[in-house]
């Protein structure tokens, strides 16, 4: 799988529709207006490699010799650091003009109920930003928009192909088929199952993929609205099955004390065949491996299954920012088809906005990562809900604690579908 590359054909430019609205950035006048002069702190999440920053900074030059009166000062910070520090930044004035956190009620829509985010509503009439209408309701708070949505996302399994062929396993139709075939990789003495809970996250993960497949995107918005209890059988059962997968045995043992970047590891190293997690390390797997690598949804009952669709983390302005002007500046050229197509190529990652994808170079992996996330974009696929960026701080915090409860045999699946409905109904 390693360094491969393949053309993304026509089928996959679906991204590139409505592309006519999308507007450039132009030169900063030297008279001084349009932030002349300004300098803003851009605040990222600490990427994975030393060239990913180099990239970064090379796109960031570009900015700046088409602004040369802005200048542009990046801030890297690990992901942990950043949801213990950043409100507290913010809230003191200290913080970042422009800093990238995660889209949805439960992240940039916290922050806007906090009073700490610029309102963008004006600058996206004057600019003219052609954000999926599916994105940006993801970033408007109370009627005015927060932010510019964050890459579309998709969580699954990945799974090594290489050791699915040499044990015979075809891909998994059902949820039976993937149980059947846990137990097939268990018994050869491997682990069917990189799963980590260390940082609490991803059990909302789990949870999501599982659940999404089972009752799918119309039974997610019923949960989310209110109107199916989170304590109902579905959500007790879509627990239960990664509780099974604990008691057979088929995941990494005590994986509330395994970190992500170890669970990683295990299926890097092949000692772990499937691996439940994002669409955004597919570029790190095809770098970090020598198998061939698939990318499925996590099956239903009686059928594939459908993938969890979101958005990452995308561009927040402070409320505090000094220059305005020049962190919209800086938004809009982020904006732009040009570096929509350079995020594709440059970072694997796919912008919430049209871009046409056509004849791009890209691994075998992120095209079909392209291809599942076009469907979200057009609508002609389905895809079910990634919890976390939807709900609040309190639900996030009792879907973090309860999973870990499970995964330690303290709780239930019953107790902690019940803390979950006492959760959302306290908001």
């Amino acid at each position: 799988m390693k360094n491969l590359k393949t053309t993304l054909p026509a089928s996959a430019a679906v991204l590139a529709l409505m592309m006519t609205g999308c507007t450039g950035i132009a030169p900063t006048s030297s008279e001084g207006d349009d932030g002349a002069g300004a300098q803003i702190r851009y605040l990222i999440e600490q990427p994975e490699d030393a060239e990913s920053i180099d990239l970064i900074n090379a796109d960031l030059a570009t900015f700046e010799e088409q602004n040369p009166d802005i200048d542009v000062e990046l801030e890297v910070m690990p992901l942990d650091s950043m949801r213990t520090v950043l409100q507290t930044q913010l809230r003191s004035g200290e913080g970042p003009d422009v800093f990238s956190w995660g889209s949805g009620p439960g992240y940039a829509g916290a922050l806007a109920e906090a009073g700490l985010l610029y309102d963008l509503t004006d600058a996206y009439e004057e600019n003219d930003w052609p954000v999926y209408d599916f994105a940006k309701e993801r970033v408007t708070s109370d009627g005015k928009v927060i932010g510019i949505p964050g890459d579309i996302e998709t969580i699954g399994l990945f799974y090594n192909k290489t050791i699915f062929d040499e044990l015979g396993i075809a891909q998994p139709e059902n949820l039976s088929d993937l149980e059947a075939a846990a137990s097939q990789i268990d018994q050869a003495g491997m682990t069917p199952f990189a799963i980590s809970d260390k940082e609490g996250w991803q059990g909302g993960h789990l949870l999501s993929m599982a659940l999404s497949s089972r009752i799918g995107p119309d039974g997610m918005d019923s949960l989310l609205a209110g109107e199916t209890p989170w304590s109902s059988p579905d959500v007790v059962a879509a627990l239960e099955t990664w509780n099974e997968f604990r008691t057979t045995g088929h995941m990494t043992e005590f994986p509330t004390s395994l970190s992500y970047d170890d669970a990683n590891a295990l299926f890097y190293s092949g000692e772990a065949a499937i691996l439940p997690t994002g669409s955004w390390l597919a570029p790190e797997i095809e770098n970090g491996v020598d198998f061939e690598v698939g990318y499925v949804p996590f099956p239903a009952e009686d059928s594939t299954g459908i993938f969890s669709g979101g958005l990452g983390s995308g561009p927040l302005v402070s409320a505090s920012t000094a220059n305005p002007e020049a962190a919209i500046a800086f938004l809009d050229y982020l904006m732009t088809p040009e570096h929509g197509r350079w995020t594709i190529e440059n970072q694997s990652t796919i912008p919430p906005f049209p871009v046409d994808t056509e004849g791009v170079d890209t691994s075998p992996l992120f095209a079909q990562v392209v291809t599942d996330s076009a469907k979200i974009a057009d609508g002609t696929g389905e895809f079910g809900y990634n919890i976390d960026v939807l709900a609040t701080d309190v639900f996030n915090n009792a879907m973090i604690n309860g999973i870990q409860a499970m995964l330690t045999d303290q709780k239930t699946a019953e107790q902690v579908a019940q803390d979950l409905e006492a959760a959302f109904q306290q908001g």
